[in-house]
């Protein structure tokens, strides 16, 4: 039986209906402005492997490093550690360290007293008080500046925060979970990151694929927005063509999955009817075919003709299911060369291979999580 879990994370509401682990997205403001990911599905065998990380880490108290291009669910992944863990009743805290000046971050993550500068009329506690006994997501760490890294080095190695203007030092317990897009390894042999903070965060790290390397999501993700939106929008059940599977799984979603979900956002705002064909997405990046020599294909289109005929249930998978066991077994079940054959990713060949039951199926159940902001 599948669980969905709402804000309560300590009381999950059994759904025998919806197949999907979701954190309440439903109260999330500034979404379309944003351009991290609200959604996230571990379908995609790669997907499934990072969800067993993730539950393996998340009961532990390590520091967490996530890693992965933007919209790919960072901080989906970081709360998903912190419903998982024993901190998951205390606070989660979250700070997008690029998005403040260097002073203004001090004052988020240690708080600062009274007439500290200007502007100080009041003390304030940092995030890393108002976390205490929580979590603590500090996103795009590599932007931090420098001076604020020995400082912030200094908090995880002494468990303690100073406020700005203050001597007095502060006990806190915090779990760390940082999330940055660049490549820190690289950051530090060009001395734009302090070398003994990043092995300090560099206890456990998870690599977020991009939603190109993971196509097994695609079209879950896809089938999830629909249902928000069109709910949201007030449409009867919109479904896919085909076609527009197609289209999705074949596009490069060079925005992640932030750049799926406003894709099925406008295409619901602007095309109507229930069923979308390839032509409503304005996805100016879908690849191109290369130019192939002209093949006969009258045999196969007289055999396609007498199974429209027969019209069974299911007739696209039918079709689908039979040109991928047939390349597989001509390839003598090479992934690669059958991928190669079909002109389709590895990943995606691996994914159908599943689908039809060619090759043992691992993992869980795809679920999908809700970012709440």
């Amino acid at each position: 039986m599948d669980t969905v879990l709402n804000r309560d994370f300590d009381n999950p509401v059994e759904d025998t209906t919806a197949p999907l682990l979701a954190f309440d997205e439903s109260q999330s403001r500034k979404l379309a402005l944003s351009t991290r990911a609200t959604a996230m599905v571990f379908e995609d065998p790669v997907s499934r492997r990072l969800l067993e990380q993730i539950e393996r880490i998340a009961p532990s108290d390590a520091t967490v490093l996530v890693i992965g291009e933007t919209g790919t669910g960072k901080e989906l992944v970081a709360r998903h550690i912190h419903a998982l863990s024993k901190r998951s009743k205390y606070m989660f805290g979250a700070l997008n360290c690029a998005a403040l000046s260097e002073n203004l971050i001090e004052s988020e993550l240690f708080g600062h007293e009274k007439g500290a500068f200007t502007g100080a009329l009041t003390s304030k506690e940092g995030w890393f008080e108002t976390a205490d006994k929580g979590s603590l997501f500090l996103d795009e760490i590599g932007d931090l500046p420098l001076g604020l890294q020995a400082k912030l080095l200094r908090v995880l190695q002494e468990r303690e925060v100073v406020k700005v203007g203050s001597r007095q030092p502060k006990p806190v317990d915090v779990r760390i979970i940082a999330a940055t897009n660049i490549n820190l390894e690289e950051a530090v042999a060009a001395q734009h990151f302090r070398a003994d903070l990043y092995y300090r965060f560099n206890v456990a790290t998870i690599h977020l694929m991009p939603l190109l390397e993971r196509p097994g999501d695609i079209l879950p993700l896809a089938r999830h927005f629909l249902k928000i939106y069109g709910e949201r929008l007030g449409h009867d059940e919109v479904k896919l063509s085909p076609g527009a599977e197609l289209a999705l799984v074949n596009y490069d979603w060079p925005g992640n999955i932030r750049e799926l979900e406003n894709a099925i956002h406008r295409t619901l705002l602007v095309c109507p009817g229930n069923r979308l064909g390839p032509e409503d997405f304005k996805l100016s990046g879908v690849r191109a075919p290369e130019h192939v020599p002209a093949v006969s294909v009258d045999s196969l289109e007289t055999a396609l003709e007498r199974l429209c005929e027969q019209a069974p249930p299911k007739l696209f998978e039918i079709i689908e299911e039979t040109v991928i066991r047939i390349a597989f077994g001509y390839c003598e079940k090479n992934q690669v060369q059958t991928a190669k054959l079909l002109d389709i990713s590895r990943n995606v060949l691996r994914h159908k291979l599943e689908l039809y039951g060619m090759l043992q199926q691992v993992g869980k159940r795809g679920s999908v999580l809700h970012l709440e902001r």
